[in-house]
């Protein structure tokens, strides 16, 4: 991932968690290295934003990254299972060049079809030029993937689709609004001013303003949308132990609704606040009332 914002929502078959209806303000650490993963040949390409990383314009070399294969599509819910997945190309040669990017060479984002279940892991290499992941799917519905690397020094996001069995009742997206739960008191507020976010934590009504560095940042922030989980992820504007705020850049697309995790760490745990915005017509995305801020 770059250090940069990245900016750019194009539509999934294009990468800093939760279950159940977002089990938005749940404590989880994505230090740890296990969990996710991504899915197999019909997976997509979409470019990460902000420093205008667009992956799917730049693709003519045949040894470019492309698409996730994964060896087992098929999960159940509740159980810890393995997932080996490789990234390959044109040609369908496995990648197995990977730089170190944000503290990880692989980061995976998990998230089920109707926008819960949201999960951000990181896969270990399996010696192969593959990689492995334990990954936890709570609830059955189908799930998409998202492969978020850097090769080469060209970074890419590369999504796949996986299902977990069972019945499948979507939940209908939450509608907007100004704060939401981090779990154990913690609650964040977004501002919005055009394209920039700033988020503010509080604890127990208290503000927070020793948040930690986490992957290197001060924060991660990704964005989904609802119609065809199209897939945004940027990073902070400010160093990563700086202010009280953490703010972003976030060009959203396409009219629509809209997703945002917003990942942060505090007293060495990693904890997101989920937001939902719509973005009208003309472009403007609304917040809690309705209307652009």
């Amino acid at each position: 991932m770059s250090a940069a914002a990245r900016v750019g929502m194009f539509a999934a078959g294009l990468a800093v968690l939760f279950a159940g209806a977002f089990a938005v303000g749940g404590a989880i650490d994505p230090d740890v290295d296990d969990g996710g993963a991504a899915h197999a040949d019909g997976g997509g390409e979409t470019a990460h934003g902000g420093d205008s990383h667009r992956s799917a314009a730049r693709k003519v070399d045949p040894s470019a990254p492309t698409r996730v294969v994964v060896s087992d599509r098929d999960f159940e819910p509740g159980a810890r299972e393995t997932l080996a997945f490789r990234i390959v190309d044109r040609d369908g040669r496995t990648v197995e060049d990977f730089d170190v990017e944000h503290e990880r060479a692989m980061h995976l984002i998990a998230v089920r079809r109707d926008l819960t279940g949201y999960q951000h892991v990181h896969p270990r290499p399996d010696g192969r030029g593959g990689w492995t992941v334990e990954i936890e799917f709570p609830e059955a519905g189908p799930h998409r993937i998202y492969a978020d690397f850097v090769t080469r020094g060209e970074p890419y996001t590369l999504s796949a689709d996986v299902d977990v069995s069972g019945d499948y009742a979507a939940r209908p997206l939450p509608g907007p609004a100004a704060t939401a739960a981090a779990g154990d008191g913690y609650e964040v507020a977004i501002a919005r001013q055009g394209d920039e976010r700033r988020f503010t934590v509080t604890k127990g009504g208290r503000a927070v303003d020793d948040i930690e560095p986490y992957l290197g940042a001060r924060g991660h922030l990704v964005a989904l949308a609802e119609r065809d989980l199209a897939f945004e992820h940027v990073h902070p504007k400010d160093r990563a132990t700086e202010g009280r705020e953490i703010s972003f850049d976030v060009a959203l697309g396409n009219p629509g609704s809209y997703r945002l995790y917003l990942q942060f760490k505090h007293d060495g745990e990693v904890r997101t606040a989920a937001f939902t915005e719509r973005v009208a017509a003309a472009g403007h995305a609304h917040g809690e009332d309705g209307h652009g801020h």
